[in-house]
């Protein structure tokens, strides 16, 4: 094992800072936005413009780094996300804020796909599945160290801003300092959304739905511990413990899914989401211990609904399709988190911080109706056309090169398909 993530350390180092910056910033910034007394709603469009920027980056920096290359965007990127930071610190009114946010989702995208991109190139068939593997395991142990360095400082001073902007700083040092090759130009991302229904109507609506569930809690679930009354370590370890049980559970569920049809554990999983908010709402966080475990459970099925679409998409796709399926399947989630804090947001500014269960939960809700509906409608996969679940990172959003280090990805098929 340690001679196959030799040869990547560098690059998982880059990843490891770049978490930790991102776990920071992702509780920091809302924090402070609640400190400042700013409305949900605003604080929601702060978040939707990070998601929108997030994904047009994905479609944006492969067409940089074919003019300029690799090093040269990254060493931009990073830059851009230690900038964003210290202009959240140095310019705090609420058009700025969104602005900057939107740079940072752009840049931190970008950073992600380069160095993605140079894992892809690192590693073989054989070592795909362990690196793959390191890399989620590297990726949540960042995020949650970057969440509980908040409870460290006071979000109303810059100390914790300038402190993320160093880390931003560092993740270009070990990938600046690689002796690895320049690895080949960056997966173009395209959306045929009317073939991609086609192909699976049921991964497509789940995506979106997994977006407008995922991109609401990652977004507004800081602002409701601190509306609740949490402190910031409750609040850090209330999205830690959703995160565990998504990497928890994400595997189990998987393979369940692997042995039936995709669709009624999709529909299994929005209906136990559905229910964990409902008793989040009944219980609120009054009792800690009753709450945290009911984060834990809800978490369980809150990351893994996104995986489980993605796979049953490519249950009906070549295998030379897969990275572009998902792909296209990102940029449909995308939009979900674009929606889902906007709404998520309006609601919480009328009704109260409970409201983001609300929406979370109709999303879940959704998602398992329509997961049940559509497993009426369509015979499920037969052995030779199904796939093996794979797991996706429970910690951020996903770009292409995510699925391009994916172990089930069939090079040999892609390179056949691409020469035919």
């Amino acid at each position: 094992m340690a001679r196959n993530l030799l040869p990547v350390a560098s690059l998982l180092l880059s990843v490891f800072f770049m978490m930790i910056g991102g776990g920071l910033a992702g509780y920091l910034l809302p924090l402070r936005a609640v400190g400042e007394g700013w409305s949900t709603f605003h604080i929601s469009m702060i978040a939707t413009s990070y998601s929108l920027f997030f994904t047009l980056g994905c479609i944006v920096v492969p067409r940089m780094v074919l003019r300029v290359g690799h090093v040269r965007v990254f060493a931009v990127l990073a830059a851009l996300m230690s900038i964003s930071l210290l202009m959240h610190a140095l310019v705090v009114e609420i058009p700025a804020w969104i602005l900057i946010r939107g740079i940072a989702g752009f840049s931190i995208a970008g950073g992600y796909m380069v160095i993605e991109s140079w894992l892809n190139e690192r590693v073989t068939n054989d070592t795909r599945g362990a690196v793959f593997s390191v890399y989620m395991v590297v990726s949540m142990i960042g995020l949650m160290a970057g969440q509980y360095m908040v409870p460290l400082g006071n979000p109303m001073l810059p100390t914790l801003f300038m402190v993320c902007a160093v880390i931003y700083a560092m993740a270009l040092i070990p990938t600046g300092l690689s002796n690895a090759q320049s690895p080949q130009p960056l997966t173009q991302v395209s959306i045929d959304l009317k073939q991609l229904y086609l192909t699976s109507p049921a991964a497509v609506i789940g995506c979106l739905l997994a977006g407008v569930i995922g991109g609401s809690w990652l977004n507004l679930a800081p602002v409701y511990a601190q509306l609740s009354g949490l402190s910031t370590a409750s609040g850090a370890t209330m999205l830690a413990l959703a995160m565990f049980g998504g990497a928890l559970l994400q595997i189990p569920l998987g393979r369940m899914s692997d042995r039936m049809d995709r669709r009624f554990v999709m529909a299994f999983a929005g209906g136990v989401g559905a229910f964990m908010c409902v008793l989040a709402m009944l219980f609120g966080t009054s009792n800690l211990y009753v709450f945290f475990a009911i984060m834990f459970l809800l978490g369980t099925v809150l990351f893994p609904i996104y995986a489980l679409s993605v796979a049953h998409a490519n249950d009906h796709a070549e295998a030379h399709e897969f990275v572009i399926v998902s792909s296209g399947l990102l940029i449909v989630y995308g939009v979900g988190t674009v929606v889902g804090p906007m709404i998520s947001g309006a609601l919480m500014d009328q009704v109260g911080p409970f409201a983001m269960f609300i929406v979370i939960g109709l999303g879940f809700l959704a998602y398992a109706l329509h997961s049940l509906y559509r497993s009426y409608r369509r015979e499920r996969a037969t052995e030779e056309e199904r796939v093996e679940f794979q797991p996706i990172p429970v910690t951020r959003n996903q770009t292409p090169q995510t699925y391009e280090l994916d172990p089930r990805v069939d090079f040999e098929a892609e390179e056949n398909a691409d020469t035919a």
